[in-house]
């Protein structure tokens, strides 16, 4: 199979049928072999009831229905799981999304060399405070951590080779670094389209407010990992090295006030850097179990990866 489209969708009952029939109209007229994945993520509305009705009509088109809403991220893998074709495709259900930039995205990958092709929407018709502003924000933040140079993070429409979606671990609200996990992951190969954007046609956007203090924390968690989660030691023995070696600064100076310098004053115990030291030893020493903790986890981790394995060519 040479294409599978992922579409994560949450109640957008009236845009389904729309949607199915522009893509399969652009697939067809292309001549693709492909098949058209939609991941219900907890509709409340019809939602499903189309999807089964595509599905009993076109053998084409899989479902995949979440029994509660978990958020775009799980509904992305889920259906990277599903996906069988060699350039898997993702894209929004609300017909912001222009299916007839799939040939060219389709191209890049398999032509061009690219193991992940990301859309840009250069011309948004989202609104300017809700949406535009907070999204330069994050794509700019995305920027000067990953070393990617793409304008455009959190775009639904992407293009990748089959072995990028089988290779990344897409959860909590990670789908709007996919290229960062795909990087760190080790392909390199990622490119930008600009992409048509079309005006919301029905509904209203699912996402809130609370999106943008999740993306944050998420950016940080992903440049952690990025730095660090390979070599946990590096940060936490740094870390604690620091501190320790503040705390035992404190030490010897007391000592050395207490002993030469002022014997006949107050107690160590009564002074405020006693305590600073003692704090700082404590945590430098914390700091020092967590990397060793973090690489004996890591080097386990590996250990086991290693017991299954039949054969290899």
């Amino acid at each position: 199979m040479q294409l599978t489209v992922v579409i994560p969708l949450l109640n957008e009952e009236e845009s389904l049928q729309e949607l199915h029939h522009w893509l399969s109209e652009v697939l067809e007229a292309n001549g693709f072999s492909y098949e058209i994945i939609f991941i219900d993520d907890g509709s409340t509305d019809g939602s499903w009831k189309v999807i089964e009705a595509l599905s009993r009509k076109h053998t084409a088109v899989k479902g995949i229905r979440f029994n509660q809403n978990y958020g775009k991220s799980q509904a992305l893998h889920a259906g990277f799981e599903a996906c069988k074709g060699d350039v898997v495709i993702t894209m929004d259900a609300d017909l912001q999304d222009n299916p007839e930039e799939i040939p060219e995205l389709y191209s890049m990958i398999t032509q061009k060399g690219y193991d992940l092709v990301s859309g840009w929407k250069k011309k948004r018709y989202d609104s300017v405070l809700a949406k535009n502003v907070p999204s330069k924000l994050f794509n700019a933040a995305a920027r000067q951590t990953s070393g990617l140079s793409l304008h455009d993070f959190n775009c639904g429409l992407k293009a990748y080779k089959k072995e990028v979606v089988k290779s990344i671990d897409v959860y909590g609200e990670m789908h709007r670094y996919i290229p960062v996990l795909a990087k760190n992951a080790g392909f390199n190969a990622i490119g930008e389209k600009i992409v048509q954007h079309q005006a919301r046609k029905y509904g209203t956007t699912k996402f809130g407010m609370e999106r943008f203090i999740n993306g944050f924390l998420d950016l940080l968690t992903i440049s952690f990992l990025s730095k660090f989660g390979k070599r946990p030691m590096h940060l936490f023995g740094a870390l604690g090295a620091i501190m320790f070696v503040i705390g035992l600064g404190f030490s010897i100076f007391l000592g050395v006030d207490k002993l030469f310098l002022n014997p006949d004053g107050r107690l160590i115990t009564d002074r405020p850097q006693f305590y600073i030291a003692l704090v700082a030893m404590l945590i430098g020493v914390q700091l020092f179990i967590a990397g060793f903790v973090g690489e004996l986890i890591l080097r386990s981790r590996k250990e086991e990866s290693r017991y299954g394995i039949k054969e290899t060519v």
